[in-house]
């Protein structure tokens, strides 16, 4: 294996990257957690193993009044699905542009509401 060059020379300042140094890059959380505290100079911190929850709980990130920052989640998210349509149907919705999804998700929509109301039986003669 060829000798690293160090990134940084006497005087503290960084070189320039080379391809080399992008190929052996690595993510820090590939690295053993014993490695990531030494880095982190928490060299005798015992390890701690996270949960799940605890890992999500900390990902999120705050604002500074401790709410989650972003959109909030919906309570019925869309469902993707992979479905096969005639081609005709296809051209017909993406010839209005962008959003033609959207369009076509709408207009099953309105279908799936007329269709799920109680039906009106036509009115008895009296003969």
């Amino acid at each position: 294996m060829p000798k690293l060059r160090p990134l940084t020379n006497a005087e503290g300042d960084v070189r320039e990257l080379t391809a080399g140094d992008f190929k052996r890059m690595r993510p820090f959380s590939a690295l053993p957690k014993a490695e990531q505290k030494m880095l982190l100079g928490l060299k005798n911190a015992p390890i701690v193993h996270e949960t799940d929850a605890q890992w999500e709980a900390r990902k999120r990130k705050l604002n500074a009044n401790g709410n989650p920052i972003g959109r909030p989640p919906k309570e019925e998210p869309k469902v993707p699905v992979t479905m096969r349509l005639d081609v005709d149907v296809v051209k017909f919705f993406r010839a209005g542009g962008e959003g033609w999804q959207t369009r076509l998700n709408a207009f099953l929509a309105a279908h799936v509401k007329r269709a799920s109301k109680p039906k009106r039986r036509p009115a008895r003669s009296g003969r």
